[in-house]
């Protein structure tokens, strides 16, 4: 069904409404109870009939006349009944036709009035059988069962009050038995056909729901990856740039050739965040993890990492115990190399002067464990802003790897991070 209502979205800027479903253009085809689901107009407003009512209505009302009209000539040929009785037979005939068009508001209480009026109307049976029918539509079972069975106990009454000359005490019995029977069969298939749409309806309503909510979560997850790609990626260039550029800004007076080195470092630095971020981008537009053409890191570009922190001046120890780093699986050796990247930017940061320690020992079937240690730093730290995102971002990575992280502050004042990475064999 596609009658849905995209305005109920707990979103702050639905999205343009579908193009409704048939049903949906035609409310008046629907019976009043269901329309005011399907449409969101109707919603909170008393319900009024539809065009489908109103014929509904008039059906049940012609149908109700045509069988009392039945039941009137039965009871004028009947040689059991006397002419009075026939004509105030008729006369609560007519009145419980009117009665009908009260079904809608009253279905409960007028079943319940239609029971003895059957019995003494003859007239009276097809505008009982029509507040049966709604009963059974409107009302849960429980009221149709104990109206139903009260219609069906009374019927040896009344046929032993007003006997049939044509037919059979028995057989009298049983076809009112079969009609009843019948007539609370057919409104209980109506009421579970409506049941039946609405909870399509429902389904849909809540399959669309459920796709939007999807939908924002995947969003939300790409952002995620986004910002801790980008953290990973850019930290380590900035932190470099930062550092030469705080030594030219502090030692205008060094030698001509160490300015020149920084100013190096620098331009390189710049430039490769600048190709970093291109295609952190890239992915962004293209949704392909190689849009940049970039090769990504591994583990085997750890020595280039250490080369280039070794540059920037810090002293880095690289303890490999790796055979083959080429070997590592691409998807492993990328984590652990942001891994290692993440804390040597956190060691240039926060402990600048000391000797950082960076180990990585593994095997397939065993996993891979990488290890950066910093002692206390010899002198003051500047104060360096930072959020401690980098962790929390290394630790999701290293949980979506099936890994996991630990770091905590070192007994000397140092800092320890390490890592353990699952390898399949």
């Amino acid at each position: 069904m596609s009658g849905t209502d995209p305005t109920r979205r707990p979103e702050p800027e639905p999205p343009a409404d579908p193009a409704p479903g048939p049903w949906v253009r035609a409310p008046w085809a629907l019976p009043s109870a269901v329309a005011r689901e399907f449409d969101p107009s109707r919603a909170g407003r008393r319900s009024r009939r539809t065009v489908r009512d109103w014929l509904a209505d008039f059906t049940c009302f012609f149908a109700a006349v045509f069988i009392g009209m039945v039941g009137a000539d039965a009871v004028v040929d009947n040689p059991h009944i006397s002419q009075g009785a026939a004509e105030l037979d008729q006369v609560i005939g007519a009145l419980a036709c009117a009665a009908v068009w009260l079904r809608r508001r009253w279905p409960l209480g007028l079943a319940v009035v239609m029971v003895p009026v059957a019995v003494a109307s003859d007239t009276a049976g097809g505008a009982a059988a029509a507040a049966l029918f709604t009963l059974a539509v409107h009302r849960p079972f429980r009221y149709v069962a104990w109206v139903g069975g009260a219609s069906i106990a009374v019927l040896p009454l009344t046929y032993w009050l007003r006997p049939d000359g044509d037919i059979p005490y028995g057989v009298s019995i049983a076809f009112g038995v079969l009609v009843t029977a019948s007539v609370i069969g057919w409104g209980m298939f109506v009421r579970s056909r409506r049941e039946l749409l609405l909870s399509l309806r429902d389904r849909a309503l809540r399959a669309e729901n459920e796709a939007a909510l999807r939908a924002e979560q995947a969003q939300r997850l790409a952002r995620e990856d986004i910002a801790r790609e980008m953290h990973d990626v850019l930290a380590h260039r900035l932190t470099l740039l930062s550092v030469h550029a705080g030594a030219l800004e502090f030692r205008p007076d060094a030698p001509r050739a160490e300015i020149v080195r920084a100013a190096g470092v620098i331009r390189e630095s710049a430039h490769e965040a600048l190709q970093d971020l291109r295609q952190v981008i890239g992915v962004l537009r293209g949704g392909d993890a190689d849009a940049s053409g970039r090769p990504q890191p591994t583990l085997a570009a750890l020595d280039t990492l250490v080369a280039e922190s070794r540059e920037a001046g810090m002293k880095v120890v690289l303890d490999n115990h790796v055979t083959d780093p080429a070997a590592v699986p691409a998807t492993l050796g990328r984590t652990a190399y942001r891994i290692a990247q993440e804390g040597l930017t956190n060691a240039r940061k926060h402990a600048p002067g000391a000797e950082v320690t960076v180990a990585v020992t593994g095997a397939p079937g065993e996993g891979l464990t990488l290890s950066v240690r910093n002692p206390a730093p010899p002198g003051d730290v500047p104060e360096v802003p930072g959020s401690g995102q980098g962790l929390i971002g290394l630790a999701e990575r290293a949980s979506l790897a099936g890994g996991r992280l630990r770091h905590a502050p070192g007994p000397d004042g140092g800092f320890h991070l390490e890592a353990w990475l699952p390898w399949a064999s």
